[in-house]
């Protein structure tokens, strides 16, 4: 019983062979998967695959690198699907510090916005950051996103702003990363944190676990992941799985 909290099945990467990807996840155990909207064009085909499947539910937000193309009526279409039965969270939102696309101050801006958004909505809330942990953290304080809580996407900061985002009613999720070698801080992260706060997530096609690093990433990778965080917890595969997704229903209203 897993629940991949974050995947891109409406990437180009899924193109060819979208209905085997899932087929390969659901033979690993795979039962639930949220697909992350960003863009115009990936939010309509989240939308389309959660009301494909069951099992697949859908979250809706703008990118920070595209943040500088987010109009007034894009907010309005995002208020509107956030109604949708099938949308259990605004997102991915958050800041990107990387890549040069979009001014720092316009994904500030952008991200306030969808934060007030999602509380007006009462929908959590998935992060992303890339190289501006202390200025996502600020915001959230600044805009009492506590109120809807959400998820810190392929965590990769340290302890102690994994602790600071779960007093703010954040879950730390995790991802490929984990599995690799080198990779100290996120297992410092996976032994330390208390499992009522953890999920576990693929952000496929991207970020692809050890021992398929370099290759396409999916939803039945997730399982890597999951297995890895038992073996630093010492705990069992079986009770991993069990936890995080009991966290996932939980924070997305999922009966």
């Amino acid at each position: 019983m897993l629940f991949d909290t974050h995947v891109h099945l409406n990437a180009e990467q899924f193109n060819e062979d979208l209905q085997e990807v899932i087929d390969r996840a659901l033979a690993e155990g795979v039962t639930n998967m949220v697909v992350v909207g960003f863009d115009e064009v990936t939010i309509k085909k989240a939308i389309e695959l959660a009301e494909g499947y069951d099992f697949i539910y859908a979250s809706v937000g703008w990118h920070p690198v595209d943040a500088i193309d987010m109009t007034e009526q894009h907010l309005e279409w995002l208020r509107e699907l956030a109604g949708h039965p099938k949308v259990v969270a605004l997102g991915e939102m958050g800041l990107d510090y990387y890549w040069d696309k979009s001014p720092k101050e316009i994904q500030k801006e952008v991200f306030r916005k969808q934060i007030k958004l999602a509380k007006e909505v009462q929908l959590p809330i998935i992060i992303h950051n890339r190289e501006a942990t202390a200025d996502i953290v600020e915001i959230l304080k600044e805009e009492n996103a506590s109120e809807v809580g959400g998820i810190m996407h392929c965590y990769s900061g340290s302890l102690e702003t994994a602790l600071e985002c779960i007093d703010m009613n954040f879950y730390i999720s995790l991802g490929g990363p984990v599995t690799f070698k080198n990779a100290k801080r996120p297992k410092e992260v996976a032994e330390s944190i208390p499992m009522e706060r953890l999920l576990v997530e693929t952000d496929c096609p991207y970020l692809t676990p050890h021992p398929y690093r370099g290759k396409r990433n999916e939803p039945a990778y997730v399982k890597l992941v999951a297995e890895q965080i038992a073996e630093l917890k010492g705990l069992t595969l079986e009770e991993v799985a069990g936890e995080t997704a009991k966290n996932a229903k939980k924070l997305f209203g999922i009966k």
